[in-house]
């Protein structure tokens, strides 16, 4: 089993989903992150049920995500 980080290190500059708390899936690049899992990700796309939504480069805290999943 991989651990966090270096899973992490290898989904660098892949494409990747994230599951949030509140339930959006964001879809994008990962670009960077930090020890405390704070995630860069670029050409992030949310998706919701009404649809797909641009929302260009967007830095998620590490404790409101929930999965990673490479695509």
């Amino acid at each position: 089993m991989a651990l966090p980080l270096s899973a992490l290190e290898q989904s660098l500059n892949k494409r990747v989903d994230h599951m949030l708390k509140d339930r959006r899936v964001l879809h994008g690049t990962l670009s960077g992150f930090d020890e405390h899992m704070n995630l860069v990700l670029s050409e992030a796309v949310e998706r919701t049920k009404d649809g797909d939504r641009s929302v260009g480069t967007v830095v998620l805290r590490g404790n409101n995500v929930v999965s990673i999943s490479p695509k």
